[in-house]
């Protein structure tokens, strides 16, 4: 008996992703995985119903996927109306930051399978890393916002009229999206400096052309499994006035450091951006309800101070790039579903190390089994 997997639309204006491309029927359907999608789910990607049902989807309404469904397939977290529809013994799959704040609360009985608990550095997780796929959309598109939102060029001109210098960006974070950024606006010719405190990443960074950025006040901020750590109040403030003494010389920042469950660091306080020349412009990927890297950001929105400095914070970019973060998510979707399904028939298991990152115990709490 086949796995019955359902794939949802997200409603809200700045979700246009969806969790399965058409591509990915015929594949999970060889895996013993029938997919039913929901009316209009791909239309945010430009893929339409018809494009599913030619794929070898059935097409339906939101109730009838959440009513048929064994499995129901988001990238974020779902609608309330979603979660509220949920019943004892399906599963929901996505990226839902369900041990976050505030805990995602489902119906009891619910399984949730949470991919940011996807244990990233074991090698055969790697094709189902949905974190990692998002975060190099993101990086990418954070170079094109920021050149659109930056009044000059990014390359060196020579022209009859003269020489454009090019445009110097900084990249602060050099994990999978500040590495992306960092190619991307290189590509675009700028010359570009990243930083991130995690001295290790000195390697990675001029692997991809870019310079690394030495403080005055060098902290080593590597934590477990090579994520940075939370710094203490004390490192926080010496590596924020080490930082603010650089920071004036560029034209463009890119913000993108992350602490894994945890507040975004603040890295840039409002005093730095007060020594920026009018003009310059910061992107804010870590930008959240409570401050992101950049004083002064607001998720989703645009900030110009009164000196001209814009901020821009976007903590969603990948959802701007809808058909390359759909079709990557969609390729991380099936890689799992091939890796838990056998012959039509759903199995996770705990003892499994990639199962038993993602498990997590369906509670208001959000605690990971």
């Amino acid at each position: 008996m086949a796995t019955i997997v359902a794939v949802v639309k997200h409603r809200g204006p700045a979700e246009r992703r969806v969790a399965l491309a058409p591509d990915a029927v015929p594949r999970l359907s060889s895996f013993g995985i029938d997919v039913i999608v929901e009316s209009g789910a791909g239309t945010g990607a430009w893929w339409t119903d018809d494009a599913y049902r030619h794929a070898g989807a059935e097409v339906v309404s939101r109730a009838e996927a959440l009513i048929d469904a064994d499995v129901v397939l988001t990238v974020v977290r779902p609608d309330s109306d979603v979660i509220d529809a949920l019943r004892p013994g399906q599963t929901l799959v996505g990226l839902l930051a369900a041990t976050g704040d505030p805990p995602l609360p489902v119906p009891p009985g619910v399984t949730l399978v949470d991919l940011c608990g996807l244990p990233r550095r074991l090698s055969r997780a790697q094709e189902m890393d949905a974190l990692t796929s998002q975060a190099n959309v993101a990086g990418y598109k954070a170079v094109l916002v920021a050149a659109d939102a930056f009044g000059g060029f990014f390359p060196m001109l020579m022209t009859a009229a003269g020489t454009t210098r090019p445009a110097r960006v900084l990249v602060l974070g050099a994990g999978v999206a500040g590495l992306q950024a960092i190619g991307t606006a290189r590509r675009l010719g700028a010359v570009v400096t990243a930083f991130d405190i995690r001295p290790e990443t000195r390697d990675e960074v001029t692997s991809v052309g870019a310079a690394y950025l030495d403080l005055d006040a060098p902290l080593d901020g590597g934590g477990a499994g090579g994520y940075a750590r939370a710094l203490s109040t004390d490192e926080t403030r010496r590596q924020q006035d080490a930082l603010a003494a650089h920071v004036a010389r560029y034209d463009v920042v890119i913000a993108t450091a992350r602490v894994p469950g945890r507040r975004a660091p603040l890295l840039v306080p409002a005093g730095a951006i007060d020594g920026m020349a009018p003009g310059a412009v910061f992107v804010d990927l870590a930008a959240g309800p409570d401050g992101g890297n950049v004083a002064g950001s607001v998720p989703d929105a645009t900030i110009v101070t009164p000196h001209g400095v814009t901020i821009i914070g976007a903590p969603e970019l990948a959802a701007r790039m809808p058909v390359a973060a759909s079709e990557a998510f969609s390729r991380n979707l099936t890689a799992l579903l091939r890796h838990v399904v056998r012959d039509g028939e759903l199995t996770l298991d705990p003892a499994d190390e990639i199962c038993a990152g993602l498990l997590v115990t369906p509670t208001t709490t959000g605690a990971r089994r």
